[in-house]
């Protein structure tokens, strides 16, 4: 999982089609069932390290793509 830090983000869009988890929404287009992640990014962003370059998918990417209910996976 990545955050986008709302503070940093200028509303570009560019990011939701490259997203290949498809899990990018603009904040009036979130669907109900993932409302809670626009906090949980908010205060994720604080803490995760800025990824400035482009990154290998994590190997197991692909099994985590259409899992469900992956907030409760979520480390403090």
């Amino acid at each position: 999982m990545l955050v986008i830090d709302p503070d940093e983000c200028i509303d570009c869009s560019l990011c939701e089609p490259e997203c290949p988890a498809e899990a990018i929404f603009a904040e009036d287009e979130v669907p109900e069932s993932q409302i809670d992640f626009i906090e949980i990014n908010s205060e994720l962003a604080k803490s995760w390290p800025v990824i400035a370059e482009p990154i290998d998918p994590p190997e197991d990417a692909d099994d985590w793509k259409d899992k469900p209910d992956k907030k409760q996976f979520l480390e403090d």
